[in-house]
């Protein structure tokens, strides 16, 4: 049977932890600066209600996550004991620290553990048999604790030991945190239940990297907007001119497919109409703007026209489930950012009409961030990979542990 709800399941709220050990897997890869200190603490702040949830029902909490890519063993840069005042001090309460996630002394560490209390486990991918899933190693870290929470989406598309493995070892005590919580019931709200029209926003460099999306959206959605350097390569398809501007010469065949695919379903598929032209990709490049399929000889596109900003406006202020994945110019340069901007901002206003809008992936949350309005959409996606293999329709493992599909 298909559960389409959590009504069936386990959740942070129905459970209670009073008098329990529960080890929590959490997504504490933050960047950290030369001296290291934390440059951006979103993931920790997201993270803390789960955990005080664990603390005021009387329960202790032990703490897992990885930080970077360790080759080799333990590196002091790659330390989680650089976390420890920073969420000490978020958490209201002493973290206390073991300099490893396994072994005698996290074991003691974790056993000691009073109802209230906080442990923080070193760096699980200082051992690779995290990252190959080792079920050995993932009953080690289980022995610990007498309930499983996975709050780690980000890291939810990778069968590891630490958020896939270990939760064979909780038949009946396993549970999503807050975050993972939010991320797949938003997503499947999107994907399973949206209300009409529903319209998604594709942008971004390439189309290599969104063709399985764009193919799994195209059954889902009213309309597809198409924005950002893959514009050009469903232009040149059409056989429009787009001169030096970026283009999957080898995708032109699938471009047209998708064109074709897109009219058979009814979908409606919409693309620029103008586009905001570079004489070289640097912010201080000369510019003009022209029609999507005249782009200049010598020239690229780097962003969408005034034109474009206003027909892709409407149909986003017109429509009641949003998805937006990818930027429509190089938004990192202040003046190819108006479009993004400008898209930015319809979905908000279209939100604050009742529509219902998930932002997400690495440029998308970073835009919605830096023009101030991640308050103003539905929900913003913490996860980057495993939110674009959701879309795309794979099962992730981190959500199958848990949830049974």
């Amino acid at each position: 049977m298909t559960l389409k709800t959590f009504d069936d399941m386990k959740t942070m709220n129905s459970f209670n932890f009073a008098g329990k050990k529960a080890i929590v897997r959490v997504d504490f890869n933050v960047p950290l600066n030369s001296s290291f200190e934390i440059t951006d603490d979103t993931r920790i702040r997201a993270a803390i209600p789960t955990i005080k949830k664990i603390l005021s029902d009387g329960g202790s909490v032990i703490l897992m996550s990885h930080l970077g890519r360790p080759k080799e063993g333990p590196e002091h840069k790659f330390s989680l004991k650089h976390l420890v005042s920073d969420l000490s001090a978020k958490l209201g309460t002493p973290v206390k620290f073991a300099p490893d996630c396994i072994g005698e002394e996290a074991k003691q560490a974790a056993a000691a553990l009073k109802p209230g209390e906080v442990l923080l486990l070193e760096n699980l991918r200082f051992y690779k048999n995290e990252t190959k899933g080792d079920p050995e190693f993932a009953k080690k870290l289980a022995d610990m604790a007498e309930v499983y929470v996975n709050d780690a989406f980000g890291t939810a598309h990778r069968a590891h030991a630490s958020t896939t493995i270990i939760a064979d070892y909780f038949p009946e005590n396993k549970l999503f945190g807050y975050i993972m919580e939010n991320e797949v019931t938003s997503i499947d709200k999107v994907m399973k239940e949206p209300g009409k029209p529903f319209t998604a926003i594709l942008g971004g460099a390439k189309v290599s990297t969104k063709i399985t999306i764009i193919e799994n959206l195209l059954n889902k959605v009213d309309n597809l907007i198409i924005g950002g350097g893959m514009t050009y390569t469903f232009i040149k398809a059409k056989g429009g001119k787009i001169g030096n501007s970026l283009v999957e010469e080898e995708l032109l065949d699938m471009a047209k497919k998708v064109t074709e695919k897109a009219q058979e379903l009814g979908v409606n598929l919409i693309l620029p109409v103008d586009g905001v032209n570079a004489d070289k990709f640097d912010n201080e490049a000369n510019t003009n703007t022209s029609p999507i399929d005249a782009v200049p000889d010598g020239w690229m596109g780097l962003d969408i026209g005034p034109k474009t900003i206003e027909k892709f406006s409407e149909v986003i202020e017109n429509s009641a489930t949003l998805l937006w994945n990818g930027p429509m110019g190089v938004f990192e340069m202040s003046n190819f950012q108006a479009g993004t901007a400008e898209i930015a901002k319809a979905i908000a206003k279209a939100t604050s009409k009742g529509a219902f809008s998930l932002v997400g992936g690495g440029d998308s949350v970073a835009a919605i961030n830096q023009f101030g309005l991640a308050d103003q959409v539905t929900y913003v996606s913490t996860g980057g990979g495993a939110l674009l293999e959701y879309i795309e329709g794979q099962v992730l493992p981190g959500i199958k542990a848990i949830r049974g599909y």
